[in-house]
């Protein structure tokens, strides 16, 4: 009788989250996303709808650069108040002697997100270095530390920061430092040596060799948008955040990253995550962290109902986050009770 009533109980759990699945397999069956994957996991019970596509995750690359950095910090590397000249020398004059590491992990270093060359550098397929050198002459939008405005490229400051005190390609850094140790089997900053067409294709709406589906954007492996995965291995680097203890960054650095950063300033900042409070589902605690990505990708996570929930769609976000991937994890974080 007792394993019986186990096993009903179990079944009940299991489908908690059908309504949520619901959702993707209705947009995709009406056309309004090409493909959609999603992953929820809740305690012991696991959703999960369409796992095997590769999908280019846009930011929630972000914080994975972000895990990089803090690594570095862990081994004695780096401090987040160190200057970033320091590191980059010539990032120098004006306001940039004052910024620090920490700045350019919490979107309030005064960079802009994208360069005024930015489509220029696209057109003419520039290689990284190039975004480098033009972001350490750019001029600063505001007074470092002074507000949050959301900034890629400080991560691409951070991300290079990474490369000259490890004298190793980001891309090959995150692969054997973070994502292996994590179990993110399918994840690759850049391409990983696929070809496209065994990836999902991002709707756009242009033919440019230089858009989200051409090989010049999806090799070059921005730190700020670049990486690749499949819908479980994003939902193992969130759950890596969960653990008091994930076996490579240190506690207190993991629990840190996930919290505000950016007491008194104009808005709220991890160390490279999302956690303002309201910004995945209306019913998530204050404690919930995570990403959006442009590309049509959203993964985040609540500590308090231990939740992880992961949308990755081909859709841009521009038109899928107020149609599917906000009503999506809304409805997961409802259903989680």
């Amino acid at each position: 009788m007792m394993l019986r009533r186990h096993l009903f109980l179990l079944a009940l759990q299991s489908g908690r989250f059908d309504a949520a699945i619901e959702m993707v397999r209705a947009a995709k069956k009406a056309g309004q996303v090409r493909s959609a994957a999603l992953y929820i996991r809740q305690g012991k019970y696991t959703a999960v709808e369409s796992p095997g596509g590769i999908y280019l995750l846009a930011s929630i690359t972000k914080p994975m650069t972000a895990t990089a950095l803090m690594l570095l910090a862990d081994r004695g590397e780096l401090k987040l108040n160190d200057k970033v000249s320091k590191f980059i020398p010539e990032f120098s004059g004006a306001d940039r002697a004052a910024t620090t590491i920490k700045h350019l992990l919490t979107h309030s270093s005064g960079l802009p997100d994208m360069l005024p060359e930015n489509e220029a550098l696209r057109k003419r397929h520039a290689p990284l270095k190039e975004w480098v050198a033009l972001t350490c002459k750019t001029k600063l939008l505001f007074a470092p530390g002074s507000e949050v405005r959301y900034q890629s490229m400080g991560i691409l400051l951070a991300a290079e920061i990474a490369e000259r005190i490890t004298k190793t390609p980001l891309r090959d850094f995150l692969a054997k430092e973070i994502f292996k140790p994590f179990g993110m089997r399918t994840a690759s900053l850049g391409l990983g040596g696929r070809t496209i067409p065994t990836t999902e294709q991002c709707e756009v709406t242009n033919n440019d060799d230089w858009n989200w589906n051409s090989p010049y954007w999806r090799n070059l492996g921005v730190p700020w948008g670049g990486a690749h995965a499949a819908v479980a291995d994003v939902a193992k680097f969130l759950e890596a955040f969960l653990k008091k203890d994930n076996g490579i960054l240190k506690p207190a650095t993991s629990a840190s990253m996930i919290v505000n950063q950016t007491a008194g300033l104009n808005e709220p900042w991890g160390l490279g995550f999302m956690v303002k409070p309201g910004t995945f589902g209306r019913k998530c605690s204050g404690a919930t962290f995570g990403h959006y990505g442009s590309t049509g990708t959203v993964a985040w996570a609540d500590p308090k109902s231990d939740l992880v929930c992961v949308l990755l769609t081909t859709k841009p976000a521009d038109s899928s986050r107020a149609n599917l991937l906000g009503p999506v994890s809304d409805r997961v974080a409802e259903l989680a009770g």
